[in-house]
């Protein structure tokens, strides 16, 4: 049976609402503040559900039944999609996140739907892939404290260490290039606007052609904008849309 494009079902937004209800936030609230995180988690919850249900229902509508996703660095906020993925496409879903406290946390309040998220590198994730998500990863500050900065235009030129930064952009664009070599393509990577040039940069390494899609939506734990990218369709040449 078919389903809207332009909304979640209401099975879909039972099983979301149902995993946010069950989620340990105690364990989690370590995991996401040094301190506050009940009051984080008090303020932050509701917004989840809501900014990600907004982005799972423009996914919906731009990704295939039956395909496969990777996620990398899903936690909390990709739960919307990871759901509508699943129950509403009918398609693979594979969400990796280093953080094995949120991990576990996840699979718990999990257990009676049909995600599963891999404490993993997801470049050890087998196989192709339809569609990338990579949001609020490449600029993380605690994994990439001296890069991170620069990303956000906060960088103080006086502190700025460029060996270490060079080491972090390294860490990047491997990165990027062992998760995107694994996009099939013609295919689609969910992003931040932060985060386009890395992708971007590979594309024109690769003469991969691509389109940034000209809407943004908002996130609700880290405030980037998310946006999508179309890859490996459209004319010859890689640009990006305005």
């Amino acid at each position: 049976m078919k389903t809207s494009r332009t909304r979640l079902t209401p099975a879909t937004r039972r099983l979301v609402t149902g995993v946010y209800g069950r989620l340990d936030y105690g364990a989690l609230g370590s995991v996401y503040c040094y301190e506050g995180g009940d009051e984080f988690w008090r303020a932050k919850r509701g917004l989840c559900n809501r900014f990600g249900s907004r982005v799972a229902v423009v996914l919906k509508r731009k990704l295939e039944q039956g395909g496969r996703s990777l996620y990398v660095g899903a936690g909390v906020a990709e739960l919307p999609a990871l759901m509508m993925e699943a129950v509403e496409l009918g398609r693979t879903v594979e969400p990796h996140n280093l953080r094995r406290a949120e991990v576990a946390a996840l699979n718990r309040a999990c257990r009676s739907t049909p995600l599963t998220f891999y404490a993993a590198d997801a470049a050890s994730a087998k196989g192709r892939f339809d569609h990338l998500w990579m949001v609020s990863v490449l600029n993380d500050p605690e994994r990439f404290p001296h890069l991170s900065p620069l990303s956000y235009g906060r960088s103080n030129p006086l502190t700025l260490d460029p060996l270490k930064f060079d080491a972090e952009r390294r860490i990047v664009r491997a990165l990027v290039a062992r998760c995107m070599g694994k996009l099939a393509k013609p295919g689609l990577v969910t992003t931040t606007t932060e985060e386009v040039i890395w992708i971007a940069e590979w594309c024109h390494r690769h003469r991969v052609p691509y389109l940034v899609g000209k809407r943004y939506y908002e996130t609700a734990l880290v405030g980037d904008p998310i946006c999508f990218i179309q890859i490996g369709k459209g004319n010859k040449g890689s640009g990006r849309g305005v």
